[in-house]
Formats: C-alpha cells, structure tokens, sequence
C-alpha cells in the first residue's frame, strides 16, 4: 500500500465533517478535466485565451483563471467556453454504480 501523504490526511478530516466529501472531490476532478480537455484544444488549434476571450464576450483573464484554477464553473460559461472552440458540451446521466468505469470526458472527432 503507497504511503499516505498530506492530501490523504485532508479528505480523510474533511470526510469525517462531511461523508459527501469524497464524492465533491470527484466530481471537481471530472469538471477539472473537461477544461483540461477544452483548453488542450485551444491549444491544439493555435488559438488564444485573447481570441477566444473575444468570442465568448470575456477577457483573456477570464480564460485563464477557467483553464488553471476553476473549480465550479458555470454551465454557461462551460457551454460558451466549448462553442468558440467549436464544441458542443453534452450531458450524460450515468448509473453512480458506473461512474467509475466510463470515462469523464469524451471528445469526437471531427470538430
């Protein structure tokens, strides 16, 4: 079994307060990843935080705070982040029982 470390310690102290805490930390790390993904394609295609700023009507700090550090970002400003990219966010309702075999985010080709 690996060592435990100091974020170990953390969400077993914030569990003890809180039973849904874990559950918190994986939906902030599925959201985490999405904008991951959304920001791995800016990139992808050459595209600015300042150009994409622009489109959504933003600025380019903005951006980059959603690309770095968001951690409960409004669906709108995810739908809207995602359409100057040329995506479309969707919504998929999965089983909790299944959460952890499929995966957080899915890009298709073709956008």
């Amino acid at each position: 079994m690996a060592e435990r470390d100091f974020l170990d310690e953390v969400i077993e102290e914030r569990t003890a307060r809180n039973p849904e805490f874990p559950q918190m930390v994986d939906a902030a790390a599925r959201r985490r990843e999405l904008l991951s993904t959304l920001a791995e394609k800016r990139r992808e295609r050459e595209r600015s935080q300042t150009a994409v700023a622009a489109e959504m009507q933003s600025s380019q700090s903005s951006i980059a705070r959603l690309e770095v550090s968001a951690t409960d970002v409004r669906m709108s400003t995810l739908d809207r982040y995602a359409r100057a990219l040329g995506y479309r966010v969707q919504y998929h309702l999965i089983p909790e029982s299944r959460s952890t075999s499929d995966p957080s985010v899915i890009v298709h080709p073709g956008a």
